[in-house]
């Protein structure tokens, strides 16, 4: 069975796309739900990934980044703008604090406890802080990480997001969260945008909203954590990488505040747009489940996924005390 699907693992990669696209489709004929959800999809990819192993992994690769970023752009049709700042806006002081007491904590349980390499565990902590792989991504060149270190740290965050998309809708529902409460959690304890998306999008259209936007919105503190880390490891002339698609999506929900919204041509047209970008999100998360591989598993290793599972805990925790108390 497993020499069969081995040697199949181009054409069943074919059809598990075509299929996801066919069932997410079905959603706009009347009366047909599917049981396509985020959730299912990046487990359909991993399970991909971990039987058969990577299939076309550049248009993969391609795929997971373009079809997340226009994703998110999609989603800015469907949100008011000073509706999503105000439900956002109640993250923005927690969001400084917890930037920075991420990448302290990270130093001392990386170098201090474990014994991580410098570089590997400078790289889980920037992903943790602000946006895992998008962060990693920014921040590696700046410190000339080496590639071993930017794959470690890149697959102990994947397998992290990986669980939280699972089992953070069920710890909010045990919790009793109510949509903003959820959001605004999300968006701090889980790393990748696309995972707080996904787990936002399962959780309801509000905890959506406000996951999407306090993220975005964190986001943008790569730029500074890209020009301190070059204080700070001493380099020069390092090429930072911006991430221009938050940018956009925040031209999205000017156009949907202030323009779609006034007519309701318009207003269908938003709610189109919306619609397929959480269409084409579900499609994203199956490449990027089946972008994981036992190579990635094997090269991670036992201290860095440590790392960055004890702080993956404290940011989840400190976030849900500052939300209960505060």
């Amino acid at each position: 069975m497993r020499i069969f699907l081995h040697s199949h693992c181009n054409a069943i990669y074919i059809l598990l796309v075509s299929l996801l696209v066919v069932f997410l489709l079905a959603d706009y004929i009347p009366n047909v739900n599917t049981f396509i959800t985020p959730p299912i999809a990046l487990f359909l990819g991993l399970a991909f990934a971990l039987i058969c192993g990577k299939a076309f992994p550049a248009f993969n690769k391609k795929m997971s980044k373009k079809l997340l970023q226009y994703s998110v752009i999609g989603l800015g049709f469907g949100m008011n703008l000073q509706a999503s700042l105000a439900s956002g806006k109640e993250g923005m002081a927690f969001t400084i604090i917890s930037v920075a007491g991420t990448m302290l904590i990270g130093w001392f349980i990386g170098r201090k406890l474990l014994k991580v390499n410098r570089d590997t565990s400078y790289l889980i902590s920037s992903g943790t802080a602000i946006c895992g792989g998008s962060a990693i991504a920014a921040v590696g060149p700046v410190i000339k990480a080496k590639d071993t270190d930017m794959s470690v740290a890149l697959g102990t965050i994947f397998i992290l997001n990986a669980i939280a998309l699972f089992i953070f809708p069920i710890i909010g529902h045990l919790l009793g969260m109510n949509q903003e409460q959820f959001g605004l959690w999300a968006a701090i304890a889980i790393h990748d945008t696309s995972s707080v998306v996904g787990a936002g999008a399962a959780y309801g259209e509000k905890a959506l909203e406000v996951a999407t936007t306090v993220k975005l919105t964190r986001a943008l503190w790569i730029i500074p954590l890209a020009i301190t880390t070059s204080f700070i490891f001493k380099t020069k002339g390092q090429k930072i990488s911006i991430p221009w698609f938050i940018l956009w999506f925040v031209v999205a929900m000017i156009a949907n505040t202030y323009i779609l919204s006034m007519t309701e041509t318009g207003i269908e047209i938003g709610n189109a747009v919306n619609g397929l970008a959480r269409k084409t999100l579900t499609l994203t998360l199956f490449f990027i489940g089946a972008s994981l591989s036992k190579d990635t598993l094997k090269a991670v290793g036992i201290k860095p996924l440590i790392q960055g599972i004890l702080l993956w805990i404290i940011i989840s925790l400190s976030t849900l005390a500052y939300i209960y108390c505060y």
